[in-house]
């Protein structure tokens, strides 16, 4: 089981290695395994990251990674931003579908039976202090335990070409 583990570790950052390598808007991306292969209501993964320039805009994107057996078309995630003062800065419910729900056939990229996913949830957001900014990401569905959500994550980058006064 741990070797399974440790190469799909290795796999999954192969493969996101040429993506974030090019990618000069990116300042922040980092994505957490989950335990087992399953999201429990208990587990809430934690990112931090750092803010430098308040006049920029940012686009803030969750990473999901799943299995092709888990159970649901769908998943739902709720978010909590907090900024350096510790205040809550937004918290909201996203709805994100992994699978067509009237075929099944999976979205997001992948091969053989797991699937990655990138959901724009933030856009344009904008942080009014410079300092350290924290998300808590929840599964919100209605089942205590996710089989098959593999992995989560979190990608800040800056909005090509606008800055705060573009918009």
């Amino acid at each position: 089981m741990m070797h399974t583990f440790a190469f799909r570790r290795l796999l999954w950052a192969l493969l996101l290695l040429p993506l974030v390598a090019c990618d000069p808007n990116r300042i922040y991306e980092t994505n957490i395994d989950l335990p087992d292969y399953a999201w429990s209501v208990q587990n809430k993964p934690v990112f931090e990251f750092e803010i430098q320039d308040t006049t920029q805009l940012y686009d803030v994107y969750f990473n999901v990674r799943n299995a092709s057996a888990y159970g649901y078309y769908n998943l739902y995630m709720r978010h909590t931003l907090s900024g350096p003062d510790g205040l809550p800065v937004s918290q909201l419910l996203h709805h994100m579908i992994l699978m067509d729900p009237k075929t099944g056939e999976p979205r997001g990229k992948g091969t053989g039976d797991i699937f990655d996913h990138q959901f724009l949830a933030l856009p344009k957001q904008r942080f009014d202090q410079a300092g350290t900014y924290k998300i808590v990401l929840e599964q919100y569905m209605r089942q205590d335990v996710l089989p098959g959500i593999m992995a989560v994550g979190v990608r800040v980058a800056t909005v090509d070409g606008k800055n705060a006064d573009a918009q």
